[in-house]
């Protein structure tokens, strides 16, 4: 009987039709017109909200291609349906391979010519084709077991910018090399060192991050309760801590009126609820100087 939370030996045998995805790569996703030639690695956190700890399992031998790490449940914190975050910024591009290989999948290709891959999702943010501009933390999809796989786990790679897959991949500082199996706690997402609060303790039970953007002095987030159909926003610093400086948090579903709140905060500014289930949203935020405000998006 397999261990709960971890993908039995035919995960590892399905993983092989991996190979052919690989060779179909090029075409299941756009390429960028310019490759740059650099060779240092993204700094890359772990894919998963801040705080929660997961197995990062590198097989060897049997698993395809060598070096990709397959993330699973570790203690209480299980990791099916677990929202998946980008581990460095970049652009992501979604693809769906059917019922064999990668399944759902997500490339996200960053500014050193690197690439981290992301397989078996349940879900994803863009359909099928679509791409979007990500940054560290932001939610890409949710973890499933799509395609070649039998069992709920994350397949994860990072890439060089020759493309070969790293063998021994870094995660929030942990380097898993062949054959290791270590827990990782995620520090992606967590609204920024020294800041004592993350996006979902502002917002509440149920919200998951599912965007954010830079500021000078912090980042704002935007976050989203499936069982409610509640969108949240909230600010957080991550300069001036403990200090009231001038901070904002906004919503504002498409049709309606828009709600903020402004003040001189130590911490964070929010949290602004509003129901918009099937509503696109702007939402946005500032610190002192710096703002940000989106078009209208997250239409579903």
């Amino acid at each position: 009987m397999p261990t709960p939370g971890r993908p039995t030996r035919q995960t590892s045998l399905r993983s092989a039709s991996l190979a052919l995805s690989l060779a179909l790569a090029t075409t299941l996703l756009p390429q960028p017109a310019s490759a740059q030639s650099i060779n240092v690695l993204a700094s890359h956190k772990s894919p998963f909200n801040c705080g929660k700890t997961f197995y990062a399992n590198n097989w060897s031998p049997g698993h395809n291609p060598s070096g990709s790490i397959d993330w699973q449940t570790y203690g209480s914190d299980a990791i099916s349906g677990e929202t998946v975050r980008a581990t460095a910024a970049g652009t992501a591009y979604f693809s769906d391979a059917g019922s064999t290989s990668y399944g759902k999948w997500v490339e996200v290709r960053h500014g050193d010519g690197t690439r981290t891959r992301y397989a078996h999702l349940a879900t994803m943010v863009r359909a099928a084709g679509g791409s979007m501009s990500v940054s560290q933390g932001t939610a890409i999809g949710t973890v499933g077991s799509t395609g070649g796989s039998s069992a709920p786990h994350l397949h994860y790679e990072q890439r060089t910018s020759s493309g070969a897959v790293d063998t021994s991949p870094t995660v929030d500082g942990t380097t898993v090399s062949l054959g290791q199996r270590k827990a990782v706690t995620s520090s992606n997402s967590c609204g920024g060192a020294g800041n004592p609060y993350t996006p979902q303790e502002v917002c509440g039970s149920g919200f998951t991050v599912i965007d954010s953007a830079a500021l000078t002095g912090g980042r704002t987030y935007l976050l989203y309760n499936a069982g409610n159909g509640n969108n949240c926003v909230a600010t957080l610093k991550t300069t001036n801590l403990g200090s009231s400086t001038s901070t904002s948090a906004f919503l504002e579903p498409q049709g309606e009126s828009r709600t903020t709140d402004s003040g001189n905060y130590a911490y964070y500014a929010g949290p602004v609820k509003r129901a918009a289930a099937g509503q696109c949203v702007k939402w946005g935020g500032s610190i002192t100087s710096s703002t940000y405000t989106s078009p209208f998006e997250h239409c579903g």
